[in-house]
């Protein structure tokens, strides 16, 4: 017997799908994504499988992709799967084995996403990988940020098993008798999340048996904590600080009396790079020493008389990434463009994340890259130039996010689009129009 009302419910819920949804589910073989698989067959969804082969397990490896390959063909639902080189693909990019098999699967689940048009990818997380993501996040000291655990919905990720725990799982398991392939590095202590699985975590439920549901509790409080400071934060922000001349100016007596200081101060100045040594370092000098400077990895702080003023450095790299005719999405740092072409000008979408442009005018290679001094484009509803500074002050935008904001860049060099606000003009669709590329950005 499953408990498809649960799951069901669940998804529900949290609105990680709905009954017409096309699913991509995640499978290793391991008895999470075996029973998240069984699920959604029980409840009546249309869905595929995924599966990689990272070739770091040999003829194990081999054998896992057989079997979700078998399960497939029982569930009688699509399978996809590929083979990694994952061993170079860590010493192309200088990670960690985790890191590469992390960042491969997520790229590869997104282009099978597109590629066959599933809606979400859904991965097999339950309530005792959230209990581990929480303690691991409490020894990295990533604070309040850290507490949420994993996410029930990401954007196009789904985890439509965080309402089961581990035991559960185990249980549903042996009395469906379904069968699961077991991964022995599972068992080694080696990794730290192991670690935490075997020895930490056992010995906390022998101190409290509902380990679980305590946890479920705390990250419920803590996701709602981080809402509240998060909404503290930013009326401080705007309250505190002003642009002037593509800088940010911070009044120094309000910043002597924010309370509780540090707290404050930190999440103030975190999304500029600031780490919370620095915020402790600028907090012992407020009011002492004027003519200081702190430096993160992107800008640059100068404490004066009366006010802190942030700068960005100058020698902040552009991220510039390439698209050509063919593609039909890009990666770009935390972001995926998805592209399409249409032969019919429908009506053109309100979202400010979704650009229509007029095909004829597109000249290839397209660049997607973040703003530079002196970027200037043509605002929709507009004739003349306008400086992109000066449309991002006007638009309040945050000086931080401004150096963040993909931006679609013609072949020519033109700003066909800032992704998030507004078109170039000169992009638009018109009755003179025949053909419609269609950009749709979406965080990775």
């Amino acid at each position: 017997m499953l408990p498809v009302q649960r799951f069901t419910h669940f998804i529900q819920q949290n609105q990680l799908f709905t009954p017409d949804s096309r699913i991509l589910a995640a499978v290793s073989g391991g008895m999470d994504s075996v029973l998240m698989a069984h699920l959604l067959k029980a409840a009546g969804y249309t869905f595929g499988l995924a599966h990689c082969n990272f070739q770091l397990r040999g003829a194990n490896a081999d054998a896992d992709q057989q079997f979700c390959q078998q399960l497939a063909t029982e569930l009688q639902v699509p399978f996809h799967t590929t083979n990694f080189d994952t061993i170079t693909y860590v010493q192309q990019h200088k990670v960690s084995v985790q890191m590469a098999a992390r960042e491969l699967r997520y790229a590869w689940f997104e282009k099978i996403r597109q590629l066959h048009q599933y809606d979400v990818v859904a991965l097999a997380h339950h309530q005792n990988d959230t209990i581990e993501t929480i303690l691991l996040n409490l020894t990295r000291g990533t604070g309040i940020a850290g507490l949420h655990g994993i996410l029930a919905l990401n954007g196009r990720l789904v985890r439509p098993l965080l309402f089961l725990t581990r035991t559960e799982i185990d249980t549903l398991i042996q009395q469906n008798q379904f069968a699961y392939r077991e991964d022995s590095s599972n068992s080694s202590v080696k990794y730290a999340r192991n670690k935490l699985r075997h020895e930490v975590i056992p010995r906390l439920k022998e101190l409290n048996p509902n380990l679980e549901q305590t946890f479920e509790r705390n990250q419920r409080h803590f996701t709602e904590l981080e809402q509240l400071l998060n909404q503290q934060v930013e009326e401080y922000r705007k309250k505190l600080f002003t642009e002037i001349d593509g800088d940010l100016q911070i009044n120094l007596a309000a910043i002597q009396q924010l309370h509780p200081q540090h707290l404050l101060l930190f999440n103030l100045l975190k999304p500029y790079g600031f780490t919370e040594s620095v915020i402790d370092d600028l907090i012992s000098v407020l009011g002492k020493h004027s003519g200081r400077t702190f430096a993160s990895p992107t800008h640059t702080l100068l404490l004066d008389r009366d006010r802190l003023i942030l700068t960005v450095k100058i020698h902040q790299p552009t991220q510039y990434t390439s698209i050509t005719v063919q593609d039909s999405y890009v990666s770009s740092g935390n972001y995926t463009l998805h592209i399409t072409h249409s032969d019919k000008v429908e009506t053109v979408s309100r979202n400010l994340m979704i650009a229509a442009v007029d095909t004829s005018l597109l000249i290839y290679p397209l660049i997607i890259r973040t703003w530079q001094q002196g970027d200037l484009f043509i605002p929709l509803g507009m004739n003349t130039h306008k400086k992109l500074s000066d449309f991002f002050i006007h638009q309040k935008v945050p000086l931080y996010q401004k150096t963040k904001i993909p931006l679609l860049i013609n072949g020519n060099g033109d700003i066909i689009w800032v992704s998030g606000y507004r078109l170039d003009n000169r992009y638009k669709i018109t009755a003179d129009t025949q053909k419609v590329t269609i950009f749709e950005l979406s965080k990775s």
